[in-house]
């Protein structure tokens, strides 16, 4: 598969969940991005504005199996990486997988649930395994997780540990629509009816080409200076606490590569890296008590450190 053919297999699959949720192309890409680098999403809004639809659309577009945990108090660690059974007719202990065993996985307001039960998807979100009593269990290939929160002021909500947040490449933010894409929504079909219209685009097989193809973006050493500039402005900023780590960075520029394979180029610019560089950094970053004081969001800080720093010149 070249840049071409990549390109036109991901247009499909932008356009088959295209199909279901009106606009949103900025968050579809972002989504898409993600898939590309083989990482997770972290995407955060009210509830009923499209972040379950987006997902379950993506899930059918690909073909690729697919599992929903719906986030509960009483959710428990098991009944995501699964468990083991004695059989009392073999007299062998057999291993009953939960619901991350699946290719596209869908966290379902994963802010609903305690920090234990969160924690239960950090050896998948990191290593693609998980671990049931003492044994390791590989996960499928691909494997992507899409978690969708509500905003922490909601009752009954848990903020995530700094350890998840880090997990997910991309956090982003559906918004509300707008009025005229509110109306088409009013005087369309059901989104379920919509959604049992969509068939595969692509395959398993497909998301591993593209994956692979995003190793062949270009990131030249003038790239490579810029995102550790803005990784290294975000540890000496005074509104920040902890700034990015070396994931950050990596996570940015793979991001970035991703961003120019999806635009049909073979090589990162710095608009790929400003563009994404919110999302791929603010859930990381911890704020100074100063910062709360002054109502400052780290989305904010991001972008002003990006606009603080030279762009460089290819």
């Amino acid at each position: 598969m070249n840049i071409a053919q990549g390109r036109e297999r991901l247009e499909a699959i932008a356009g088959s969940i295209s199909k279901v949720l009106v606009g949103k192309k900025d968050v579809t890409e972002r989504v898409l991005i993600a898939l590309l680098c083989g990482g997770h999403v972290l995407i955060e809004d009210v509830p009923g504005v499209g972040k379950t639809l987006l997902v379950t659309a993506l899930a059918k577009s690909l073909g690729c199996s697919f599992a929903r945990v719906q986030f509960t108090p009483d959710t428990l660690p098991t009944d995501i990486t699964g468990f083991t059974l004695f059989d009392l007719q073999t007299g062998r202990q057999e291993t009953r997988p939960g619901a991350i065993f699946a290719q596209i996985v869908l966290a379902d307001e994963i802010n609903r649930t305690s920090p234990k039960t969160q924690s239960a998807l950090l050896e998948a979100m990191q290593e693609g395994q998980v671990s049931i009593e003492g044994q390791s269990h590989a996960l499928p290939s691909p494997f992507m997780v899409l978690a969708t929160q509500n905003p922490v002021e909601l009752t009954g909500t848990y903020p995530l540990p700094e350890a998840q947040l880090d997990r997910f490449l991309l956090r982003v933010k559906m918004g509300y629509p707008s009025r005229n894409e509110e109306i088409e929504i009013l005087a369309g079909e059901p989104r379920a009816e919509l959604l049992r219209e969509i068939k595969p685009v692509a395959g398993a097989e497909d998301v591993l080409a593209l994956q692979a193809l995003v190793g062949s973006v270009t990131r030249s050493p003038a790239i490579l200076s810029y995102v550790v500039s803005i990784a290294e402005a975000t540890r000496r900023h005074e509104m920040i606490s902890l700034g990015v780590s070396p994931r950050g960075s990596l996570a940015l520029l793979h991001a970035s590569a991703a961003r120019a394979l999806i635009r049909g180029r073979d090589y990162v610019t710095p608009d790929d890296v400003i563009d994404l560089a919110e999302d791929a950094l603010a859930h990381r970053l911890i704020l100074s008590p100063q910062a709360s004081f002054q109502n400052l969001g780290a989305g904010a800080i991001v972008k002003e450190i990006v606009r603080s720093l030279r762009v460089p010149i290819l």
